[in-house]
């Protein structure tokens, strides 16, 4: 069964993220599926808007996307795999053909959002909208696992006001949708009770055309990120890594405390990286800002033009 289904419902192009046991985890097969239908619908005029959704244990929605399927990179990693390398060149392909789609590009981004998650959701269009609920669980939490913000994280995270973005690529804190709304990582909330009508309303015009102007009258809603920006903008402005994390243990407050100890348990070679990924992706337009995340990606699973693992060409399967 693929975990990739499509359907065309009167002028819309509908896509279910359809591997609940993984949280909808991408798999390969997932982002050649993506990939393939996202191509076929950009000259199709049947479809003239595009919404992606993840099906949970449950049902539709309620997780919508968990990243890469990380069993499968540490086991090609252990096994030398070419499709190692082809999963992240071809994910990026498919991260840079959502940046630059030509048609509308709706997410709903209800519960578990992360890494490669952020990836198939934050690059849309300016038509395209991001839709958040009281579920939503985002976060870029690579440096957990000795990575950095991938699949173009470092230019989503560059475009969050203030110091949002180093303090989100550092930490791989998990926000909630409001907190993505006041990130400009997500568009609107709504309630999760919505989402199937919402979903069903999506393949009419008339129905889009109200859910832009839903998002367009809604009001900010309550964020604790926002109200936390000053401490993420004094902390998260200073130079380096290590200066960071030393004005955090030297400051007397709890919040300040906790965030020096989540740093201290994260990647330290992946947060001097995040940082200046983001700090360099602020001045960078997309494709370069891709391209770089591309290769230090490559160099972080030794898979890349320095590193001494990636299997020779004539390994790869034919």
């Amino acid at each position: 069964m693929s975990e990739v289904v499509t359907e065309i419902r009167g002028s819309a192009g509908l896509i279910t993220l359809d591997r609940p046991r993984a949280m909808n985890a991408l798999s390969l097969d997932m982002i050649r599926g993506l990939t393939a239908t996202l191509l076929a619908w950009a000259d199709n005029t049947c479809v003239e808007r595009v919404a992606v959704r993840g099906m949970g244990r449950e049902g539709p929605f309620g997780t919508f996307c968990a990243g890469g399927d990380i069993r499968f990179f540490h086991q090609a990693v252990l096994d030398a795999d070419w499709r190692l390398v082809d999963f992240f060149t071809e994910e990026y392909t498919l991260n840079h053909l959502i940046h630059a789609y030509p048609k509308p590009y709706v997410v709903f981004m209800d519960g578990v959002v992360m890494g490669g998650g952020m990836g198939i959701s934050a690059h849309g269009s300016d038509e395209s909208l991001r839709i958040a609920t009281e579920r939503t669980k985002m976060a870029m939490p690579e440096t957990t696992i000795g990575l950095f913000p991938d699949v173009g994280g470092g230019w989503f995270l560059a475009r969050c006001p203030g110091r949002v973005g180093e303090y989100l690529a550092l930490t791989g804190q998990v926000i909630s949708g409001a907190d993505a709304v006041a990130a400009r990582l997500a568009d609107v909330v709504l309630n999760s009770s919505e989402l199937p009508a919402v979903w069903d309303a999506f393949t009419t015009a008339d129905g889009y055309e109200q859910l832009r102007e839903r998002r367009l009258q809604a009001k900010p809603p309550v964020s604790a990120l926002a109200a936390r920006r000053a401490d993420i903008d004094r902390f998260f402005a200073l130079p380096t890594v290590p200066e960071i994390v030393s004005a955090l243990e030297a400051d007397d407050s709890a919040w300040a405390r906790d965030t020096a100890v989540l740093l201290r348990k994260r990647s330290p070679l992946m947060l001097h990286v995040a940082l200046e990924h983001v700090r360099r992706a602020r001045y960078m337009t997309w494709p370069p800002t891709c391209a770089w995340s591309a290769t230090w990606c490559g160099i972080a699973f030794r898979c890349g033009p320095a590193g001494p693992a990636r299997p020779s060409r004539a390994s790869a399967p034919s």
